[in-house]
């Protein structure tokens, strides 16, 4: 029994020596290629321009690469899209995901496209853009802060603000038994598993690094088109868009767990036959 675990013991020793250089090997390189791809993202706010919204004009700003000056669109004529994409390979069914939103200007349809982690989440992302831009949304922590992460004076980002209020609104929540003792526990293993505050740390340090980097300056145009409206100059939602979100907002609250897809589905279909 004894010279069975001896020889266990040398075999693993030795899988290690054998090993070892190559598991350096690979983890230098994966983080090469790690900081490369980061570096290159962080270099991506010098070049690139965001799409802008802007809910008071009710419209949209694209900057498409090579353009030299923004083109704008009526907020009501842009289209969006979810897409599923479906592949085998030797390692299985591998399914991926992505939302768009764009408009054709001079034959040519100008988009914007990225990956998301599932259907849903590129739905989610759609709705929270028509809500801000439908006037249903009209603060950060609404739409960034379900949990109620945020105290006023709070920078909008998270942070290490973010660990201490959810560590105080824990502490509330087991005061007035809310949570047990037992979901306290798990919350402290949780944190500590994913070591405490460094994820928290990391992200602050990640936005002072954007910060110092510096974005690519907008245009003069751009800039002029972002300057506040008085509520006069606002502009206002088609007779036909209040209509259809009259019935939107109204299957919604009559079938309060239909998915969002459906609901406006059933409306466009139910349109189009008066």
């Amino acid at each position: 029994m004894g010279s069975n675990a001896e020889e266990i013991y040398h075999a693993i020793i030795g899988c290690f020596f054998a090993a070892w250089r190559y598991a350096v090997v690979m983890w230098l390189l994966g983080t090469f290629i790690f900081l490369l791809v980061w570096f290159q993202a962080h270099n991506l706010f010098t070049k690139v321009i965001p799409t802008r919204f802007n809910r008071q004009r009710r419209e949209v700003c694209f900057m498409p690469d090579g353009a030299t000056e923004p083109l704008f669109v009526p907020w009501e004529s842009l289209s969006a899209w979810v897409v599923q994409a479906q592949g085998a390979t030797q390692y299985g069914v591998i399914r991926q995901y992505g939302m768009g939103m764009g408009f054709e200007h001079e034959g040519e349809l100008v988009r914007v496209e990225f990956q998301c982690g599932s259907v849903q989440l590129a739905i989610s992302n759609w709705e929270a853009v028509r809500g801000y831009m439908e006037y249903e949304l009209n603060d950060l922590s609404t739409l960034q802060d379900p949990l109620g992460l945020q105290e006023p004076g709070d920078p909008p980002h998270e942070g290490l603000h973010t660990f201490r209020n959810a560590r105080t609104g824990l502490h509330r929540r087991l005061r007035e038994k809310e949570v047990g003792r037992i979901y306290a526990f798990f919350w402290y293993v949780y944190h500590v598993m994913t070591l405490w505050t460094l994820p928290n740390r990391l992200v602050e340090w990640e936005i002072k690094r954007i910060a110092k980097v510096g974005r690519r300056a907008l245009p003069p145009a751009m800039q002029a088109w972002s300057e506040p409206l008085p509520p006069e100059q606002w502009a206002k939602p088609s007779s036909e868009l209040l209509r259809l979100s009259a019935k939107v907002k109204a299957l919604c609250k009559r079938y309060p767990r239909t998915p969002i897809t459906e609901i406006f589905a059933e409306v466009y279909r139910n349109d189009s036959r008066t």
